[in-house]
């Protein structure tokens, strides 16, 4: 099962790519998860460090595509999951989007992904054009990382509208959202209600996954190796098997611009009051109420 994940930038595409990941091999299904971000940030948590991307191994090759071996494109990290980058050119030079669309195409060619039951690919931000959005050209589905927020379900509804695009001629359908950081559901639940589609939960907000990144390890390797709440690994399991379900997947129906618009800014217009009068999305925006909230929940 090929996946192609978006959403906005800084949404948690990488996060939920690179331990959903580690939940699926450890349900015995071999794995390898794909960052197709110029930037090559996706996927370095899993070895620790960076590799060598898909487009330094094709210039070392003069970019001869057939002289390629599966070990050039992937290597193995933590918990046994395969990793590649797709990479591409200097900052401020050359075209990004050029270099992940061609650079998704040689795992293919290489015959580097045939030995993995389920490929993750890590997309660029949410872009629904151009060469950063060619991966789910090669994709069985899409997910969504969203949030309880305006700007993640604006760009929710322009991924879901390109998926109905791209189902015309490729065999891509939405596998759903995975609501992330989503302590309230009002907005996305909202949004659900309008454009139809299954909803998976991601880990609260909680400092951990950021030190995490910043130590270049999974949460699954930081729970092992010091102290790190076991809860933040809990959703993974969950999202791993609604992949592994393989699901039949749709092909959504979205709203258009000016309706999403208005009816999210609607909903920050008049904010749910809370019961002790307070403002909900005051609340929301609080981070470091959010933290002792999930911390509160996951003791409870």
């Amino acid at each position: 099962t090929k996946t192609a994940v978006h959403g906005k930038g800084g949404i948690g595409k990488s996060t939920t790519s690179r331990n959903t990941p580690v939940a699926s091999a450890r349900r015995g299904k071999r794995v390898s998860q794909t960052g197709c971000d110029p930037k090559h940030d996706s996927t370095p948590t899993l070895t620790g460090s960076p590799t060598p991307t898909i487009i330094d191994t094709l210039r070392s090759k003069d970019y001869h595509y057939e002289d390629a071996r599966p070990e050039d494109v992937t290597h193995e990290g933590y918990g046994g999951v395969g990793r590649a980058e797709a990479g591409g050119p200097p900052a401020g030079a050359g075209c990004g989007g050029y270099a992940v669309g061609e650079t998704a195409k040689l795992p293919k060619e290489s015959n580097a992904l045939h030995e993995y039951d389920i490929i993750p690919s890590d997309v660029l931000g949410d872009v629904a054009c151009g060469g950063p959005a060619s991966p789910p050209n090669h994709a069985d589905h899409r997910t969504t990382i969203t949030d309880n927020g305006f700007d993640a379900s604006f760009a929710t509804n322009r991924t879901a509208a390109s998926v109905r695009e791209k189902a015309r001629m490729h065999p891509l359908r939405s596998a759903g959202l995975i609501g992330n950081r989503t302590l309230k559901r009002d907005l996305l639940d909202k949004y659900v209600e309008a454009c139809p589609m299954p909803v998976s939960e991601a880990p609260p907000p909680t400092e951990h996954i950021r030190v995490s990144r910043v130590k270049g390890k999974t949460s699954f390797e930081m729970v092992e190796s010091q102290p790190h709440p076991n809860y933040v690994c809990d959703s993974h399991p969950d999202t791993a098997d609604q992949a592994l379900s393989q699901p039949e997947g749709i092909a959504p129906k979205e709203v258009s611009d000016r309706e999403s618009s208005s009816s999210l800014s609607d909903s920050h217009s008049n904010p749910i009051r809370s019961e002790g009068g307070g403002n909900d999305q005051e609340n929301l925006l609080d981070p470091a109420k959010m933290i002792r909230d999930a911390q509160k929940s996951a003791h409870e």
